[in-house]
C-alpha cells in the first residue's frame, strides 16, 4: 500500500500573500457590481434570478421553483404556471432567505455578491489543495492569483448561474478528499468528518450542476495514488456513488413536470460540431486561446501541462495535473454543442487552467538562467503575464456593458404604471433578460396575442417599434410612449 505524503505546512507569510490575493480578488469583483441585469447572457442570468424573485413573491415550495417566463420556448412545452426545473435552486433558496432577512437590499446586487464570496472561497480551496498536494506554497499561490485575476474569470464570478457555486462545492469535496486520504489510517476523530463533507459536498455540488462528475477524474487520480489498483477493495470509496442519489432523486423528481425541463440533449452534439475543425477553433483557439488566456496566456499553459516534476511528490501532483485537464477535455468533447455556443459553459476549466498556468509560470521562473540571461527570462515572462491579463481584459471588458439600455427604462416603467399581478408580453427575441425588467411574469417574445391575452397576458411592452408593435397600438389603449419603448394596455381595447 502506498503511503500518502504528509501534508505541507504553511508559513505565515503565504497565508499573508493569499489574503493579498483575496483582496485584490475581492475589488476587481466589485466592478459594476449594481449595474443592472442587462449585461452578458443576462438571460441566463435573469432566469436564474427570477427564481429568488419568485420565492419571494409567492413564497413556492423549495422543490417547485418558478420564474418569469411563462412561454413554450424552454421545453416546447405550453408553461403557463411558470416553472423552472433544472438544477436544484439551492442558490436561488439561499439568497431568497437572505433576502427575506435583509428586505431592504438589492435582489441582483445580493446575487452577484453571493457568487463573489463563493469564488472567493474556490481560489482559496485552490490554493490548499495546491499546497496540501504539491507540497509548494510558491506554486499554490501562484494558481490562486491567477484563478483570481483572469479577467474572464473575473466576469463569470459575479454572474448570477450555479456554476460558480457548483466549482466552489467540487473543489471543497475535493480539498476534503485530500485531507481525508492523509489521515484515513489514523484513529483521529477529524478523519470522518473530512470524509463526510467530502461526500455531502459533492452532492451538492452534482444538484447545482451535474456536469461536476466531469471532475472524477481528479478523484481517480487521488485515490489510486493512495491505493493502487487495491482501491476497489476500500469499501468507503464506494460511499462517493451515494452523492448522486440526491440528483438522480431530483431528476426523478422534476420529470412530473415536463413543462418545466428545459430541452438540453442538444447540449451534447445537437449541430454534429464535436471534434470537428470549428470545435477546435471555436474552444481551443477562440474560447481558452483568446478569451480566457489572453493568446499569451498559452505558452505557460502548454509548458505548465508538459512539465516533469522531481521527487514522488512531484510526480504525484503532475499526475494529478494531468487528470484534473483529462476531465475537463473530456467535458469539452461530451458537451460540445453546449461548449460552442455559451462562453459560461467553461466557467468550471478555470482552476484546472490556472494550475496549469501556474506551473508553467513557475517553471519558466526556475528555469532562468544566471546574469543577463535571467533577467531576460523574468522580463519574458512577464510580459507574458501582462499581456496575457492585457488582452484577456480587452477581450472581456464588453462584457460588462448594457448594449440595449432601453430595455432597463422600459421594465421599470412596466413596473411602475402596471398591478403587480400583471402578466406583460415582452419582445425580445425570446430573451428573457428584458421581461426580467418588468419584475413580471409573462412571455419574451411576441405573436400570436390572442392566444397570449386568453392565457392571462394583460399588457405589452417593446422598445422597437415593429409592424406588430403598429397594430397593437391601433386596437389597444396607450399607457406610455417616448422614442425608446412603448407600452400598451392589453385589457383595453380601442
Amino acid at each position: 500500500m502506498k503511503a500518502l505524503p504528509k501534508l505541507a505546512t504553511g508559513a505565515g507569510t503565504s497565508w499573508v500573500l493569499l489574503a493579498v490575493i483575496l483582496l485584490g480578488g475581492l475589488a476587481v469583483r466589485l466592478y459594476n457590481i449594481s449595474t443592472p441585469l442587462a449585461d452578458w447572457h443576462s438571460w441566463r442570468q435573469a432566469d436564474t434570478a427570477s427564481v429568488t424573485r419568485e420565492y419571494l413573491k409567492h413564497n413556492h415550495p423549495w422543490l417547485l421553483p418558478h420564474y418569469h417566463d411563462l412561454s413554450n420556448i424552454a421545453s416546447g412545452l405550453p408553461n403557463p404556471e411558470g416553472w423552472r426545473l433544472v438544477e436544484f435552486p439551492i442558490l436561488s433558496i439561499f439568497t431568497a432567505q437572505l433576502l427575506r432577512l435583509q428586505p431592504q437590499w438589492d435582489l441582483v446586487v445580493t446575487s452577484r455578491l453571493v457568487t463573489v464570496a463563493l469564488s472567493l472561497a474556490s481560489v482559496a480551496l485552490l490554493y490548499d489543495i495546491v499546497r496540501l498536494t504539491s507540497g509548494r506554497r510558491g506554486l499554490a499561490l501562484a494558481a490562486a492569483a491567477v484563478m483570481a485575476f483572469l479577467p474572464y474569470s473575473i466576469y463569470y464570478s459575479r454572474v448570477i448561474l450555479p456554476e460558480p457555486a457548483m466549482v466552489t462545492m467540487v473543489l471543497v469535496s475535493i480539498w476534503s478528499m485530500v485531507r481525508w486520504l492523509a489521515v484515513v489510517q489514523t484513529r483521529r476523530p477529524a478523519r470522518w468528518a473530512w470524509y463526510l463533507i467530502s461526500i455531502t459536498t459533492l452532492a451538492v455540488a452534482l444538484l447545482l450542476k451535474p456536469t461536476a462528475a466531469f471532475f472524477g477524474t481528479i478523484y481517480v487520480a487521488l485515490v489510486w495514488q493512495r491505493w493502487g489498483s487495491q482501491a476497489w477493495r476500500q469499501p468507503l470509496l464506494w460511499a462517493y456513488a451515494l452523492a448522486f442519489a440526491p440528483l438522480l432523486w431530483w431528476r426523478n423528481w422534476i420529470e412530473q413536470y415536463p413543462a418545466g425541463i428545459p430541452a438540453f440533449e442538444w447540449l451534447l452534439n445537437g449541430n454534429g460540431i464535436r471534434l470537428r475543425p470549428a470545435w477546435w477553433r471555436w474552444l481551443f483557439g477562440d474560447r481558452i486561446g483568446r478569451l480566457m488566456l489572453g493568446f499569451w496566456g498559452v505558452v505557460p499553459a502548454l509548458v505548465g501541462t508538459m512539465v516533469k516534476s522531481k521527487g514522488s511528490r512531484g510526480r504525484a501532483f503532475d499526475q494529478l495535473t494531468l487528470a484534473w485537464l483529462a476531465g475537463n477535455l473530456l467535458y469539452l468533447v461530451v458537451f460540445a454543442t453546449g461548449n460552442v455556443q455559451h462562453d459560461y459553459y467553461q466557467i468550471m476549466l478555470v482552476p484546472g487552467l490556472a494550475v496549469a498556468v501556474a506551473r508553467g509560470g513557475d517553471w519558466l521562473w526556475h528555469q532562468a538562467g544566471s546574469g543577463l540571461y535571467r533577467w531576460l527570462s523574468y522580463s519574458l515572462l512577464a510580459v507574458t503575464a501582462g499581456l496575457g491579463l492585457f488582452l484577456g481584459w480587452f477581450h472581456v471588458r464588453g462584457y460588462y456593458q448594457i448594449n440595449v439600455p432601453a430595455i432597463v427604462f422600459a421594465g421599470r416603467r412596466v413596473n411602475q404604471l402596471t398591478p403587480p399581478d400583471a402578466k406583460v408580453i415582452a419582445p425580445y427575441g425570446g430573451d428573457t433578460a428584458f421581461l426580467f425588467q418588468t419584475d413580471r411574469t409573462g412571455w419574451p417574445v411576441g405573436g400570436d396575442i390572442n392566444s397570449k391575452r386568453a392565457a392571462g397576458a394583460t399588457h405589452y411592452v417593446t422598445t422597437t417599434l415593429d409592424d406588430e408593435a403598429r397594430q397593437l397600438l391601433e386596437s389597444y389603449r396607450l399607457v406610455e410612449q417616448t422614442d425608446q419603448y412603448l407600452i400598451l394596455d392589453l385589457t383595453e381595447s380601442l
